[in-house]
């Protein structure tokens, strides 16, 4: 726990490790992480396809994760928010460390 959760990397790692699995365990939903969908996971940041929002917050732990899934490298600047568009509902999620402080 102390050195998954609270090393240097705060857990980004693990996450990206635990995306890299899922995409062996459930190819079509790393085929929709490679189409660009931000789906719903165990960490904030994924979409809701019938949101009728337009922008909300994430943690860089789902962006880890997510880029695991799509067989990314982890490569994520924590010192900079990195913001996507979810291809299958237009909505706009910027990552940041206060993410998880954030309300949708």
């Amino acid at each position: 726990m102390e050195h998954r959760w609270k090393g240097s990397d705060k857990g980004l790692n693990w996450c990206w490790e635990l995306g890299r699995q899922m995409r062996e365990e459930t190819p079509e939903l790393a085929k929709r992480a490679q189409d660009g969908e931000l789906m719903i996971s165990g960490w904030k940041g994924g979409v809701d396809p019938a949101s009728k929002i337009k922008s909300k917050k994430g943690t860089y732990n789902y962006l880890a994760e997510w880029q695991g899934l799509r067989g990314e490298d982890l490569n994520i600047d924590t010192d900079l928010p990195t913001t996507l568009v979810c291809s299958l509902s237009g909505v706009e999620v910027t990552y940041s460390k206060d993410g998880h402080k954030l309300e949708n």
